[in-house]
């Protein structure tokens, strides 16, 4: 029996410009990435509440488009001991496959 095991996404932690409206929704508008690229976020057609596997640490995830293409953008909170650090954002891409 050859049962394939997904392997799971690997978090990339992103900068995030982010606009607030006068209610305090939170609006992603760009994403940074380590190398300096810079990505406008198109649309924003999706958010919900999520949890991080394998914690209980709450968040978000927003589905987004960024260059015509749908995207998950994930918002993680922090702990709420650091009243300073609200939360910081990522994206999952595939993890390499184990040989």
């Amino acid at each position: 029996m050859n049962l394939q095991i997904r392997p799971r996404p690997e978090r990339v932690y992103v900068k995030v410009v982010t606009a607030f409206d006068q209610t305090g929704y939170m609006c992603p508008t760009c994403i940074t990435w380590a190398d300096g690229r810079t990505f406008q976020i198109e649309k924003i057609r999706d958010f919900r509440p999520a949890y991080t596997a394998g914690n209980d640490v709450g968040g978000d995830c927003y589905t987004v488009v960024i260059c015509g293409q749908e995207r998950h953008l994930f918002f993680e909170r922090t702990d709420p001991l650091f009243s300073s650090r609200v939360g910081r954002w990522y994206v999952e891409k595939a993890a390499a496959a184990e040989t």
